[in-house]
């Protein structure tokens, strides 16, 4: 069950925070098996500082336990920098990835694969042939099978990407980009921008949705769990949980 956020009453702050923001909103937190994404999830108020919480886990700023590399890593797989592989999780031979990356037990990085920097891929994830993942968190079960890009984003238990799906992290509407990055990204809620914080932020893809191939996803689509979306080429903004984004 997805539950809604109760701010505290002592918390200003807390008071402040719109509960369509908080990770509960996206992720059943009693339905997430691994300790590490039950940590991240648990200690930010709102999905926009999973980020930094993910590159300061990873970088060893954060108190948090780390599980031992007693996975499997295959003869051929290419693995770069650290890389924490949990038991029970494989990167397969022709898998690409760069760290700092967790893969979490019972996650395979198959052949074709490849992982980026600054990435947790939780319990029992299937990443196959072409698809590219960085700077995200995958809470458990996603299945990324085909040629897709998932960047800065936050996707939820169960999460299915379709073939050639992307996700898109930067402003594109001040001029023209640069590299860094600087112009701020927002979301939309109710007609009004929200700040996330962050120059680059893709999507946060809630427990059981499905994109369907070949959709664009904009800079801070937010997309509530179990909604159903149904085949277009470009969608933006937010999808309540258990709406229908035609």
């Amino acid at each position: 069950m997805h539950r809604l956020s109760v701010a505290s009453p002592l918390n200003t702050e807390l008071d402040r925070i719109d509960y369509r923001t908080t990770p509960e909103y996206y992720i059943d937190t009693d339905q997430v098996t691994d300790p590490v994404v039950a940590h991240l999830l648990g200690r930010c108020p709102t999905v926009f500082g999973l980020k930094k919480a993910i590159a300061d886990l990873l970088t060893g700023q954060l108190d948090i336990e780390m599980p031992e590399t007693s996975g499997i890593i295959e003869p051929g797989a290419v693995v770069r920098g650290t890389v924490t592989v949990a038991a029970g999780a494989v990167i397969a031979e022709g898998a690409v990835v760069t760290g700092p990356v967790l893969v979490c037990p019972g996650a395979v990085i198959d052949a074709g694969a490849r992982v980026r920097d600054h990435t947790v891929i939780g319990p029992g994830c299937r990443i196959g042939w072409g698809a590219e993942i960085t700077r995200s968190l995958l809470a458990g079960g996603v299945f990324m099978k085909h040629t897709s890009f998932v960047g800065d984003s936050v996707l939820g238990i169960g999460v299915n990407i379709g073939a050639f799906v992307s996700t898109t992290g930067l402003r594109v509407t001040s001029g023209p980009v640069t590299e860094p990055a600087v112009d701020e990204v927002c979301a939309r809620l109710d007609g009004h921008r929200v700040p996330t914080g962050q120059t680059k932020f893709g999507a946060v893809i809630g427990d059981g949705v499905i994109v369907p191939a070949g959709t664009v996803l904009q800079p801070a689509t937010l997309i509530g769990a179990h909604t159903t979306l149904y085949p277009r080429t470009q969608i933006g903004g937010f999808f309540p949980a258990g709406s229908q984004g035609r």
